[in-house]
């Protein structure tokens, strides 16, 4: 019979690799160092991961992180541009363009990217919510801030399509954003350039 490691090391190297960027070998050398080096650690990791369920969710209107209970702090500034929306792909893009210091409007986070070949559909995106806000804000001009790869091409052709008869002004990121790149590969002053070179949309 051939020796493996014991049941529950086996399914904790099961959820690491499921975890992206995380293959079968990083998983394993994970939990090595969990239980050689680093055991002190796995309880406040545990802890800190079954706090994430109860204590974090994501903001109703834009969509970032938000402690539960607790008012999103870009929604509720009085100080942004509530006629400014800018759209992006996932949370993390928010803070990416926060950091850049070029942007002082509102976001909303679509939660990915249309992906047919994903089965990524319109109904999976926060794509209804994005309309609905856009008119309740009376909103002026919509920044596309999504990646320059196909899919994130396609869904910003997808959302113009959409709010094109309504007038809105719809921009994109100006170039300057790497060919096939996403937001996660790109630097803030790379962000700063390319949010004030936009372009809009025909």
């Amino acid at each position: 019979m051939p020796i493996d490691y014991p049941p529950t090391l086996q399914r904790l190297i099961a959820q690491l690799k499921s975890l992206p960027g995380l293959g079968p070998r990083s998983a394993e050398r994970l939990m090595l160092w969990m239980m050689q080096t680093g055991r002190d650690r796995v309880p406040p990791l545990a802890q800190t991961l079954a706090a994430l369920a109860s204590e974090v969710t994501a903001c109703d209107d834009c969509g970032f992180f938000i402690q539960q209970g607790s008012a999103c702090l870009l929604c509720h500034n009085p100080k942004r541009n509530s006629r400014l929306v800018c759209v992006v792909e996932q949370a993390a893009d928010v803070l990416r363009l926060e950091r850049s210091g070029a942007f002082h409007g509102l976001y909303h986070v679509l939660g990915g990217k249309l992906s047919p070949l994903d089965n990524v559909t319109p109904e999976d995106l926060r794509l209804e919510a994005l309309f609905e806000r856009v008119k309740a804000l009376e909103a002026e001009e919509i920044i596309l801030a999504l990646g320059s790869d196909v899919e994130g091409e396609a869904t910003a052709s997808y959302i113009t399509d959409l709010l094109r008869p309504s007038g809105i002004t719809i921009s994109r990121l100006a170039q300057g954003l790497p060919a096939g790149g996403a937001l996660d590969h790109v630097d803030e002053l790379t962000l700063y350039q390319a949010l004030h070179g936009r372009r809009k949309v025909d």
